[in-house]
């Protein structure tokens, strides 16, 4: 019976450690296409072509999604790629309208170089905590290398050029505090 017991203790902590594969395994950067699908937004609305997505992994299968100019979006990752976020009513760059964005979809591939995230960006906003309009995009985009995620490091100049500027000007400096005659 107690080995029963400690076999069961065992097997719990190794479920939970395969549940934070699946947020994992989106976790990333990602280069997307916009492609808008419905809007009844009459003169205001957001205008999405390209941009990028950063799915950043939390705790257990926890996720967070941050898209430029939108509130960061939390949600989960489960099997097959799934990915689901919502953000709070916040405020937008559109003035006047407050707004609650969402992404549901899923990566599909087999590693780094095929996988492709795709899903719905759903965007409703608010005026005066009542619904004004709602816009959606169709998402779809390819994984960011990780060498091109790293910015790259500043050049250094190869000689000391400035060592030898600072010493050969060490004299001047030296004449114009020296005592008076």
């Amino acid at each position: 019976m107690r080995t029963l017991l400690v076999l069961a203790a065992l097997a719990v902590p190794m479920t939970a450690s395969a549940d934070n594969d699946h947020a994992r395994a989106v976790a990333g950067t990602w280069s997307v296409l916009y492609k808008e699908v419905t809007t009844n937004c009459q003169d205001t609305g957001m205008v999405l072509t390209t941009g990028k997505v950063e799915i950043a992994k939390r705790k257990g299968n926890a996720i967070t999604v941050d898209i430029e100019r939108m509130p960061v979006m939390t949600g989960s990752a489960a099997k097959g790629g799934r990915v689901k976020a919502t953000s709070k009513i916040g405020r937008t760059s559109i003035q006047g309208l407050d707004g609650r964005f969402s992404l549901a979809g899923s990566v599909t591939g087999t590693d780094n170089t095929d996988e492709v995230l795709s899903g719905v960006l759903v965007a409703e906003y608010y005026l005066s905590n009542k619904a004004f309009c709602t816009q959606s995009w169709n998402v779809t985009g390819h994984r960011v290398a990780a060498d091109a995620a790293k910015p790259q490091p500043k050049p250094q100049a190869e000689d000391d050029s400035l060592d030898s500027l600072g010493s050969a000007m060490e004299p001047s400096w030296q004449a114009l505090f020296a005592p008076l005659p």
